[in-house]
């Protein structure tokens, strides 16, 4: 699967003080720059043509409302800093790259770097067809949805806030010889591993390009619990028509002691028309339903009824440049959700608008 798409999630941060923030990101910034000023005077050697390395960065703040049976809630309510995003493609040789993103805005949880990486990883391209990348990756366990950036995501189901996505494994990845379809074998940690834990994840990918019809279908069995299995499987489709686009992601989840099919499910449905260059419009739905009496399932509570429906616009005021954006979008949600501490509340009116930026900061 792409992994550029990749999806990383927001889990709800801790308040640090101005001081402790500045020291934070000057720390993250001191790691990063090292290793580019070193890279900077390889570069003055190298006879290479091709870019050696490229740094990106990425922002985005939001002023939001969030109303919950028609009363402000005010701890998700006003400014917010959503994403601060910083991240390095590089190459060490042809066949051989590396790829790596630092969240500046996330928390450290036990005071490791790892905690707010992304992804860092290596990617070795054998030939046309065969690959193999290892390090710290996404899991191979969603579809469309789960793999949009999330920067470029207002609101989502459920099941997307819940996963914890990146973890450290290994893929290798077929590519046939047209070119349309990948197919991913994993192994990596599971996403619900504890440090003291041993726990893994098994996924099969496969991405195809047909036409109108783009797909992304995944399997996936993981340990939730030591010895304890879930299983994932996610088909997701996507139609073009013109300049308008439709997602449909359908997924099933089930686990041992419970029935398999269509007791513990998401639905996501997303239709977006660009209207020009500078404007784009979308609609969404999302359904999830966890009818069983089991705990298997951490993202999506057994108990849980949920409906939530948005629409939104994008423009882009820049010229034909479209690294900066403008965003409004509202959505509301109802039914019942069973996790008390839950993201998508029944009864709740989220109003969002914002801006982000995108810039490459360097390229060698």
């Amino acid at each position: 699967m792409t992994v550029a798409h990749k999806p990383h999630k927001t889990a709800p941060m801790r308040t640090y003080g101005r001081r402790r923030q500045l020291a934070y990101i000057f720390y993250i910034m001191k790691q990063l720059l090292l290793p580019c000023c070193l890279l900077l005077s390889s570069h003055c050697v190298s006879a290479q043509s091709d870019h050696l390395l490229k740094v990106y960065g990425e922002v985005r703040m939001d002023y939001q409302r969030d109303y919950r049976d028609g009363t402000a809630h005010k701890p998700n309510s006003g400014f917010k800093g959503k994403y601060l995003n910083f991240e390095l493609d590089g190459k060490i040789v042809d066949a051989l790259t590396w790829h790596y993103r630092q969240r500046l805005n996330k928390a450290h949880k036990d005071q490791s770097l790892f905690d707010a990486t992304d992804w860092a990883y290596l990617a070795w391209q054998a030939n046309s067809q065969w690959s193999v990348s290892a390090g710290k990756q996404p899991v191979n366990i969603g579809s469309f949805e789960y793999e949009r950036t999330p920067i470029d995501m207002y609101f989502s189901s459920e099941f997307w806030y819940n996963i914890p996505c990146f973890t450290f494994g290994v893929n290798v990845s077929y590519t046939p010889n047209d070119g349309k379809d990948l197919l991913t074998a994993q192994v990596c940690e599971s996403p619900f591993n504890t440090p003291d834990g041993d726990m893994y994840a098994y996924g099969l990918a496969w991405t195809g390009k047909h036409g109108i019809l783009n797909t992304v279908y995944t399997a996936n069995m993981t340990e939730y619990k030591p010895g304890k299995m879930i299983w994932y499987v996610a088909l997701g489709h996507q139609l073009t028509f013109g300049k308008s686009r439709l997602q449909l992601d359908i997924m099933n989840r089930a686990a041992q002691g419970h029935a398999f099919l269509f007791k513990d499910v998401s639905v996501i449905a997303e239709w977006r028309h660009t209207l020009s260059k500078k404007c784009a419009v979308m609609a969404k739905m999302t359904y999830e339903a966890n009818t069983t009496d089991s705990d298997a399932d951490p993202c999506v509570y057994a108990g849980t009824e949920l409906t939530r429906l948005g629409a939104g616009v994008e423009y882009y005021p820049v010229g034909n440049n479209q690294n900066v954006r403008l965003h409004a979008n509202a959505c509301y949600s109802y039914g019942k959700n069973s996790n008390p501490n839950g993201t998508v509340q029944p009864r709740q009116l989220m109003i969002n608008t914002g801006m982000t930026w995108k810039v490459t900061l360097m390229k060698l």
